[in-house]
């Protein structure tokens, strides 16, 4: 246990060292001021990790993880991530990545009590009841699974557009909305949607008045 753990510790100065090796001023420069073009919502699985899975490097992405990459209109944290991105650092894109064979979304699809957790998987069984017809209609239950990873992403991305903060931002044109599915066996990111296309299936109801 200790050496796995360890092993990190090593990982970063070697890490730490490579850098100063290509940049003896790389850390003082990323210590200045962040000014990321992204925010990223993903899943919390520990193999999609944004930074890696695209290619960039620190500073680029501002990032938000919970299980199953969901948008939840009473979840502060990811609230409060969303309107600094968006309001202070003024991030160009927001990405809303889910990933197929998401283990929040296998475990929302059966009738396991896990704990807290089933009040958060709650969101995605009423995402299945709702489109219940469609996955019931796949034959297998790895098709249902990332069938409903794309409806999920495409129902948290219209999520977002149900914010004020979103809202704004489409309208002023600073801001461009994506939805994501990573897929591990090949390595390969797959768009599924964008956020100019969602704002107009959002109900009336849910679009704030813009001063």
């Amino acid at each position: 246990m200790i050496k796995s753990y360890n092993k990190l510790l090593e990982g970063n100065r070697k890490w730490a060292a490579e850098q100063l090796e290509k940049d003896a001023n790389y850390f003082e420069k990323l210590s200045q001021v962040q000014t990321p073009e992204y925010l990223w919502i993903g899943c919390s699985d520990s193999r999609v990790p944004c930074e890696v899975i695209t290619g960039a490097t620190p500073g680029e992405i501002f990032v938000h993880r919970n299980i199953a990459n969901m948008v939840i209109h009473t979840d502060l944290n990811l609230l409060s991530v969303l309107e600094y991105a968006v309001k202070f650092l003024k991030v160009k894109h927001i990405i809303l990545c889910g990933h197929y064979g998401c283990g929040g979304i296998k475990s929302s699809m059966d009738n396991i009590a896990y704990g807290y957790v089933d009040n958060w998987l709650r969101n995605i069984k009423e995402i299945y009841v709702k489109n219940i017809d469609e996955l019931e209609a796949l034959p297998t239950k790895e098709e249902r699974v990332n069938r409903l990873v794309e409806i999920n992403v495409v129902e948290q991305v219209k999520n977002l557009c149900k914010t004020k903060v979103v809202q704004i931002a489409l309208e002023q044109k600073t801001l461009k909305v994506h939805g994501w599915v990573y897929g591990m066996k090949e390595g390969l990111i797959h768009e599924m949607i964008h956020a100019e296309k969602t704002i107009d299936t959002v109900h009336p109801i849910f679009k704030y008045e813009i001063e």
